[in-house]
């Protein structure tokens, strides 16, 4: 029997239970238009949901909201947003990208922000209630798609709030990392885990000729929001083949092994949605940042970018705040800010006030003063665990200082007697570390989000890595004195190995007295590409290279009586994919071969750390 839609819509309603209705908390303030379709330049249609204000007179401002996460029934960040958004004056409009949920077409990540994004644009500001001015807003992948948005520089594009935007940017600086696919040439396995539960493209479809009200009535009662089966993560994570692992899992079909068979240097990565540092920039920003998020190092390079463009208009008004948070972890309530297992004190900052007050100063021009009271960059210093205020990034009293690496016996473990000095060694001399694929270091804390439960982000006591062989440990003298290190951490290794390709891991680390050793941030190099991302060089046994890893990022006070430690070895896994030291794909291979690795250090291989030390008065 061949159902007509209207008795197919009937059987939808029966067969599932309502779900809670998502104006609730805002619908008393709103009249609520739900599911309006919105058309794209092919024909695609974009679902989007509007709420204005019930008492609004006269066209309003509107605070924008895209993503590829479920929305249907509002709530957390996106209600607050929502809330905030209607109380004071703003039209605010969510959208699923193309291909998710509601929305029409193919998902494409970061949803081609520079068509369906700008498309989106002329739609609002075309509509009866807006005043043709939007602000963009959005954490993580909702903020993502709103860096190639602001290079084509909408007119009425007039402010973003872009939260945690990192894997919106591709290459920016000495960042070639490609929407954070790649940290140093190196796959980041989050990608693994995260496109598990976004990536599933093969979904149910309403006829296209559904009309808008019908849709909408249906999207009470389901949300085609899939249940997607549990994975013991910190097991399939370590599955080889890489091309392999979604399949592992059962998961669904997408973008993955593509992405993963591309190269850090791919021409493809330059046509789709990312922002690289070739383009202008259109639009006043607040960046919203934080020190243990996987993208902190290229979220601020952009930022530097920004304030660099050829529109000085745009250019002086970034605003940058940089938290002692994880990924996303801005509105916390809690007087204790803990981020792993450190403790950084009361953290807060009134994120709603400042953000209201930009898009009030942006889309309604009030003149309220934000951009004359603001500081160009807020950030937290942690151990002294402060905010502090600067005009530029790193701050303008930085003096960048190098502390070189050495031992006499080795520095294999925190039983080594490795050392971090500010004096250059005068003795060449080389610590070597097995490592072994299939044993690698595990990693714990750090900048590092989306992992399924692999890896915990933060700050952790890292004394339980440092007991490894596999794990070179440098430290310097107890500081007679305090001293605050706030800016970029650039890091040259002289390195040797008697594989074809290897990786080197560093992290910087802050030691408490009692020896609690508290991580601030790690970087990773694959070898090959130590002469750019454009080629592949392979080792040569016996020989010594001279290594830059990606630099590292941090406003940190190390206090009297503590002291500086550097970690170097070869993996940090599952944050970062096992290099299998065959010089081969990686990702097409099960087999890895064990690499004698060795960091150098003499007066012509002078191992380093420079470190942004800031001058006390």
């Amino acid at each position: 029997m061949r159902l007509n839609r209207s008795a197919l819509i009937l059987i939808l309603v029966l067969a599932y239970p309502p779900l809670p209705a998502q104006e609730d908390g805002v619908k008393d303030i709103a009249s609520i238009q739900r599911k309006a379709w919105v058309p794209m330049r092919d024909g695609i249609r974009l679902s989007t949901d509007i709420y204005l204000p019930k008492d609004a007179e006269g066209p309003l401002p509107t605070i924008f909201w895209r993503t590829p996460y479920n929305y249907n029934e509002l709530s957390g960040p996106r209600s607050r947003m929502a809330r905030n958004a209607i109380e004071n004056g703003f039209a605010f409009v969510i959208q699923n990208e193309r291909g998710k949920f509601f929305s029409e077409g193919e998902w494409e990540i970061l949803g081609r922000p520079r068509t369906d994004g700008y498309d989106t644009l002329d739609w609002v500001a075309a509509q009866e209630w807006s005043n043709g001015r939007v602000g963009t807003i959005g954490c993580s992948s909702s903020a993502e798609w709103q860096m190639g948005l602001a290079a084509m520089d909408h007119p009425a594009h007039a402010a973003m709030v872009p939260m945690a935007a990192g894997a919106g940017i591709g290459r920016v600086g000495e960042f070639y990392e490609q929407g954070n696919w790649y940290r140093g040439g190196v796959f980041q396995m989050l990608f693994a885990t995260w496109l598990y539960g976004v990536q599933n493209t093969q979904r149910p479809a309403f006829p296209p000729d559904l009309s808008r009200e019908d849709l909408a009535r249906l999207s009470l009662y389901f949300d085609l929001a899939p249940d997607m089966p549990d994975v013991e993560w910190s097991e399939a994570i370590r599955h080889l083949p890489l091309t392999e692992m979604m399949e592992n899992v059962d998961g669904p079909e997408g973008i993955y092994k593509e992405f993963i068979q591309r190269k850090p240097n791919d021409p493809v990565w330059y046509e789709g949605g990312l922002y690289h540092d070739d383009e202008d920039f259109g639009v006043p920003a607040l960046w919203l940042n934080s020190w243990y998020d996987v993208s902190i190092g290229p979220n601020i390079a952009l930022y530097r970018h920004v304030r660099g463009v050829r529109n000085k208009k745009v250019a002086k008004n970034q605003f940058m705040v940089i938290a002692p948070v994880t990924h996303c972890g801005f509105f916390s309530s809690s007087d204790e800010t803990i981020v792993g297992e450190r403790n950084f004190g009361d953290a807060r900052l009134d994120y709603n006030e400042m953000i209201l007050d930009w898009f009030d100063f942006w889309l309604k021009e009030e003149d309220n003063d934000f951009t004359k009271d603001t500081p160009r960059v807020r950030y937290f210093t942690m151990g002294d665990n402060v905010w502090q205020e600067a005009d530029a990034w790193p701050p303008p009293d930085v003096v960048m200082t190098p502390y070189y690496v050495s031992s006499k016996e080795g520095a294999n473990s925190l039983y080594g007697d490795g050392r971090l000095s500010t004096e250059p060694v005068r003795q060449a001399g080389s610590d070597r570390f097995h490592y072994d694929p299939q044993l690698p270091v595990p990693s714990l804390g750090g900048g590092v989000c989306c992992t399924g439960g692999a890896v915990q982000p933060g700050s952790f006591d890292q004394r339980k890595i440092e007991v490894r062989n596999d794990v070179l440990v440098y430290t310097g003298d107890a500081l007679e004195e305090k001293m605050e290190i706030s800016g970029p951490v650039e890091i040259t290794l002289f390195v040797g190995s008697s594989a074809k390709d290897t990786d080197f891991t560093v992290k910087l680390i802050d030691v408490a007295p009692d020896g609690t050793a508290w991580n601030l941030d790690e970087t990773i190099q694959r070898v090959r590409y130590r002469e750019g991302y454009d080629r592949e060089v392979f080792l040569q046994p016996g020989e010594v290279y001279e290594l830059k890893l990606s630099p590292m990022v941090t406003s940190a006070t190390f206090d009297t009586g503590h002291r500086i430690r550097i970690e170097v070895s070869s993996s940090n896994f599952p944050r970062f994919a096992r290099n299998l030291n065959t010089g081969g794909n990686n990702y097409d291979e099960k087999e890895g071969v064990i690499a004698i690795n060795s960091v150098h250090y003499s007066g012509e291989h002078t191992s380093r750390i420079v470190l942004p030390v800031v001058q006390q008065d």
